[in-house]
């Protein structure tokens, strides 16, 4: 009960206020304090002379270290905490800046908005800040596509399954969560530098997000007005898709709203030749971003419904 109430303080307060610039301005965030421990290990044990195979152990041990050390600071936080409600209210304020609820529906509207009003260099910046691939080469639907997609696969990575291991282990598991999903964020890439260095944070990221990105696309389905079609799309093509996790919200998204997603994509000078979710449904329009949206609002209750009924078990 303890944990459920105290993530459902740290989703009430992120979604009212976010975390405000000033705040950030003045102590940071916890996620770039996080950062810059794995970018100081990255600096330090990831060297360019080493064999692949002493870079992946490099890679293992820096995953491993990261792990324990925000396990430590976090389970260290919650010991000294009081008990009773003065300890869940602290653990949820401790939580708030872990979750991204009003990140999350800011970013996207910002796409949407220019969007709609058919300012497409506006809405291409607007999704630069939210995927990786080039902006410029991006068509109204393919911006669209961009953030429906960012929506879905980044309401499991940032909101739901932390809040899953909030629920499960409390402040050090919505802690040990964001530090895992940063390490995949920096240094989780099939690059050159971090093909092998990263290969133990992607595959710590991918077991971690299992179940939450699964409870996610489940949450999209049920909430929506086509709930067969969102389960029916999940279950058969999320299993193709590139990642074995951001598929299950992505598909279920696509279902929900009848618009196909994912398929070829332009990374720099290459094309990805993915394939689609939902792949003989028209593609998104900008108003189908906003439906995106509201999905997402009704999700986002669901599951502050769910935890509130956990925590009053």
């Amino acid at each position: 009960m303890s944990h459920a109430a105290a993530m459902l303080i740290a989703m009430l307060i992120d979604a009212a206020i976010g975390w405000p610039d000033r705040l950030f301005t003045r102590i940071g965030h916890p996620v770039t304090w996080i950062g810059r421990l794995i970018a100081w290990a990255d600096g330090s044990v990831n060297r360019d002379a080493d064999s692949p195979a002493r870079r992946r152990l490099a890679g293992v041990a820096t995953a491993l270290s990261v792990i324990v050390v925000v396990w430590a600071a976090a389970s260290g936080l919650q010991y000294v905490l009081p008990e009773g409600w003065a300890g869940i209210v602290l653990t949820g304020i401790l939580a708030w800046p872990l979750v991204a609820l009003r990140s999350m529906h800011d970013h996207v509207l910002a796409v949407a908005r220019p969007l709609t009003a058919g300012d497409l260099p506006a809405a291409r910046r607007a999704v630069s800040m939210i995927v990786g691939r080039d902006p410029n080469r991006l068509d109204a639907p393919a911006v669209a596509r961009a953030a429906i997609e960012s929506l879905a696969e980044n309401t499991s990575d940032g909101i739901v399954a932390p809040v899953f291991w909030g629920l499960v282990f409390g402040l050090p598991g919505i802690t040990v969560y964001k530090a895992i999903n940063t390490m995949d964020s920096m240094i989780g890439h099939r690059s050159p530098r971090h093909e092998a260095f990263g290969w133990a944070a992607a595959r710590i990221d991918d077991v971690a997000n299992l179940v939450p990105a699964r409870l996610t696309g489940l949450i999209f389905a049920l909430t929506s007005a086509r709930p067969r079609a969102a389960l029916v799309t999940m279950l058969r093509d999320a299993p193709d898709h590139r990642s074995p996790n951001a598929g299950w919200p992505e598909a279920a998204l696509a279902g929900a709203l009848n618009i196909r997603l994912s398929g070829p994509r332009i990374y720099g000078d290459r094309v990805a030749p993915e394939p689609w979710v939902n792949g003989e449904a028209p593609d998104p329009t900008p108003a189908d971003v906003m439906r995106a949206l509201s999905a997402y609002h009704r999700a986002m209750l669901a599951l502050a419904a769910l935890i509130a009924l956990i925590a009053a078990v």
